[in-house]
C-alpha cells in the first residue's frame, strides 16, 4: 500500500522496497496501490485488493495508518492479520505497537518524529562553535512482538 502519489515519504518507501524485493526470488508484488497515508483509504484499498489477490500473504504499508486500515478489511473478509496475513510497516505509532502486541501485525519500523530535541542540540552545539559531524542521524527503532507492549508508552 503506497502513501499520497507523488510524495517524497511514498516514492522512496516504494523504491526502496521495490529494489530490495527484486533481489529476492521468495517474493512476488502482485499489487500496488496508494491508500493515501489514511487509514480508511487503506482498508477499502485492502478491500478492493484482497478482491482481486485473494490468497495474498503478506502486506507492506507505507505507514501505520494504512497498514490498521488493512487489518480492518482483512478481519472484515474473515482473514486473520498476523497468522493467514503478514503485515509490516512504517512509523512506530501506539496503535501499530498495540496491533503488534496483539498478534494482527508483525513489525513496524518507526520513522521518528522526535527529531527536535536532537536538532536543537546540535545547533547550540554549533552556535557554540563546535565542529559537527557531517551527518547527524536521526535513531529509529523497529517494533516486533518482543519489544511493542514495552514501548506503547512512548509511541506517538
Amino acid at each position: 500500500m503506497r502513501g499520497t502519489t507523488g510524495s517524497s515519504p511514498a516514492n522512496d518507501r516504494k523504491s526502496g522496497f521495490d529494489d530490495r524485493i527484486a533481489e529476492d526470488e521468495r517474493f512476488r508484488i502482485v499489487a500496488s496501490q496508494s491508500g493515501d497515508f489514511s487509514r480508511d483509504q487503506g482498508r477499502q484499498v485492502m478491500e478492493t485488493l484482497l478482491q482481486a489477490n485473494p490468497d495474498v500473504n503478506i502486506v507492506y504499508a507505507h505507514n501505520d495508518e494504512m497498514a490498521i486500515g488493512a487489518i480492518q478489511a482483512l478481519e472484515l473478509a474473515g482473514r486473520k492479520p498476523g497468522k493467514d496475513v503478514m503485515i509490516v510497516s512504517i512509523d512506530g505509532t501506539r496503535d501499530a505497537l498495540q496491533a503488534i502486541s496483539d498478534g494482527k501485525m508483525g513489525v513496524t519500523v518507526e520513522s521518528s518524529p522526535f527529531f527536535g530535541p536532537l536538532a536543537c542540540e546540535v545547533m547550540e552545539r554549533y552556535a557554540s562553535g563546535e565542529k559537527i559531524e557531517p551527518w547527524v542521524q536521526v535513531k529509529d527503532r523497529v517494533f516486533t512482538v518482543e519489544n511493542a507492549a514495552d514501548n506503547i508508552a512512548d509511541a506517538y
